[in-house]
């Protein structure tokens, strides 16, 4: 492998963690009624984004940006290490689904939603297992009656911030790649 095609694939790797780490600004965070809170945010796009252009690697990308994002922020902190597992997952799944179509150059708009509806299925299953058994029960020491309650108070959230990911990051892919595909930089995506 040439030298600077993986230096290449490192910046664009890293510049999706950027943008990972950016979009978790945009958020809103709600206080629930039995602790905790929840966040209507733009993140889930860029996650399923670094996953549908960079392949699997983008699990990498989505998870150390939202990763370094809860560094930043007191409220998350201490859960930092969970995120970069549940947020890479979104990215990797999304990678998985599209790896074939990526390396053959024939990314389509509803391989791309799928893609995105994977990665953010298989996030959601692990955010949830996360919010009931470790935040739940675990850290909060809640029932388990409790627990799914809190559960049920995040929904909303997820279901907007799962839909905002599955609008916006199959037509922003293509639109991604096509770039790529006029800069010649598309190769590193077929490594």
């Amino acid at each position: 492998m040439n030298k600077r095609f993986s230096v290449q694939r490192l910046a664009l790797t890293g510049m999706m963690a950027a943008l990972v780490f950016a979009g978790n600004y945009a958020r809103i965070v709600l206080p629930l009624s039995i602790g905790g809170q929840t966040s209507f945010t733009l993140a889930n796009i860029f996650c399923c984004l670094s996953g549908l252009v960079l392949g699997p690697i983008g699990g990498l990308a989505s998870g150390v940006g939202s990763f370094l994002f809860d560094l930043t922020d007191p409220r998350f902190v201490s859960d930092c290490w969970i995120t970069f597992l549940t947020k890479g997952a979104m990215g990797l799944c999304a990678g998985m689904m599209v790896k074939d179509a990526l390396k053959e150059d024939r990314l389509t708009y509803a391989r791309a939603l799928a893609g995105a509806a994977v990665g953010c299925t298989a996030y959601y299953i692990l955010y949830f297992a996360k919010t009931f058994f470790y935040s739940g029960m675990l850290l909060k020491g809640l029932t388990p009656a409790a627990a799914g309650l809190l559960l049920l108070e995040k929904i909303p959230a997820s279901v907007f911030n799962a839909g905002v990911a599955l609008i916006a990051a199959p037509p922003v892919t293509l639109a991604v790649l096509q770039a790529l595909r006029r800069s010649h930089l598309d190769r590193l995506l077929r490594e």
